[in-house]
């Protein structure tokens, strides 16, 4: 079904309403747009005008969402064992779901997988052609300075968050079609040839240091309880997980 203006206007309000204040923020594409830039295996077989969302989580995703959710649940059983962060953005992307009851709504997260342990969404894409953030490839470099028999990675750059940022899910309304939707490209904030030399340099060699998060000046990054939780293991951090509902307990939560 067609749509007009500001019916997907009033779907993005929506959303947004939902989520920026957890942290998040929402981006609307065309599913056309995000086909023309994968390969068949990844496309969806969709009408081209079929609206769709990118979900950013922004640094204060952890501490406006993760942390609620950890001092609601508390911690018992085997839960250390668990990857608490999936469970987080399933448990909040299941109110999304029930908010749009009776809308034909697909909420693919950025670790799932299809029965051929493909993808089932490349979420950097799909941040590219939303506007979210520029996806930087090889094919942007001129000249390109890395052996061509080597593989390198491509990485998405938020042009206020740097790399201190995360693709979260792709949101589709199957049964909402908006051709007339307008495309917003995402901003090249990497400017020059030696800076993205530098980022595919940091991001492929040294993304463990998180310096390729830096490239470009930021407004935000991850506090340093947040940069310790997704350092440690999700195996190890049953203790860090503890002294974090200590220190945040009492927190309203509003993700359950």
């Amino acid at each position: 079904m067609n749509v007009p203006v500001e019916a997907w206007h009033h779907i993005t309000a929506r959303l947004s309403n939902m989520l920026c204040s957890e942290g998040f923020e929402v981006y609307p594409f065309q599913v056309g747009w995000y086909n023309e830039k994968v390969e068949a295996p990844f496309q969806f077989d969709l009408p081209p005008s079929t609206l769709c969302y990118t979900v950013v989580s922004t640094p204060e995703m952890f501490e406006r969402c993760l942390i609620p959710f950890l001092c609601k649940i508390g911690i018992s059983g085997n839960l250390g064992s668990m990857d608490l962060l999936d469970k987080c953005m399933q448990n909040c992307f299941n109110r999304v779901r029930e908010a749009f009851f009776g809308e034909e709504i697909d909420v693919i997260h950025d670790y799932e997988l299809s029965a051929t342990r493909r993808p089932k969404v490349l979420v950097q894409p799909a941040s590219h052609v939303s506007g979210a953030a520029y996806y930087y490839t090889r094919s942007n470099l001129d000249p390109d300075p890395f052996p061509s028999e080597k593989k390198i990675f491509g990485v998405c750059i938020h042009p206020r968050y740097g790399g201190w940022f995360a693709l979260r899910a792709v949101i589709i309304f199957r049964g909402v079609q908006c051709p007339d939707l307008p495309y917003i490209p995402p901003i090249d904030c990497v400017k020059n040839n030696d800076k993205k030399i530098e980022l595919m340099e940091l991001f492929n060699f040294h993304w463990q240091d998180s310096r390729y998060r830096d490239i470009i000046p930021v407004v935000k990054r991850y506090s340093e309880d947040q940069q310790k939780y997704f350092g440690t293991l999700p195996k190890d951090r049953m203790s860090l997980i503890q002294s974090l509902i200590k220190k945040f307990s009492g927190i309203d939560s509003s993700t359950g």
